[in-house]
């Protein structure tokens, strides 16, 4: 299971890529249904000028277009950041079976840095969740995203 792990998340780090390249906060994922790929997506919060525009939520829809259903029995999620509050809760809703992160995201992560909407015994469906998948390579590309960031808004 850890090599096919390796093997979609380095399917989302080239989703994240996309976004990196466009300028986005490089986040990427992919879901996977019957050891498929059935969606993929990357942030385009800017380009679409949408703060819904996360890389789950986009999968989200794909996927669910997909399959015809709006529930995701079964279907993993790869994702290269731990989501936030909004994407872990349209995750819940979904009923994925679980999310499989690389990065935590001490500051808005929604899979228990911050809080855990995941896996919340109050609501009526848990996510299983497994991070730290090519963890290194993830939290590479976010560091590299704001280090450029950070010179250009000093220039």
């Amino acid at each position: 299971m850890e090599k096919q792990d390796e093997l979609y998340m380095r399917e989302a780090l080239r989703e994240a890529q996309r976004a990196f390249d466009d300028d986005e906060v490089p986040v990427g994922c992919v879901i996977v249904y019957k050891n498929k790929i059935i969606s993929r997506g990357y942030n385009q919060v800017e380009r679409l000028k949408d703060p819904t525009a996360h890389a789950e939520m986009l999968a989200l829809t794909s996927a669910t277009n997909y399959l015809g259903a709006k529930w995701l029995h079964g279907a993993t999620i790869y994702v290269t950041i731990e989501p936030c509050s909004m994407c872990a809760g349209a995750l819940v809703l979904a009923r994925i079976k679980s999310i499989i992160y690389g990065a935590d995201d001490p500051k808005t992560g929604a899979c228990g840095s911050v809080i855990n909407i995941a896996y919340n015994k109050k609501l009526n469906h848990r996510i299983l969740v497994k991070k730290g998948v090519l963890k290194k390579e993830c939290g590479a590309l976010l560091s590299e995203f704001f280090r450029k960031k950070r010179i250009k808004n000093k220039s």
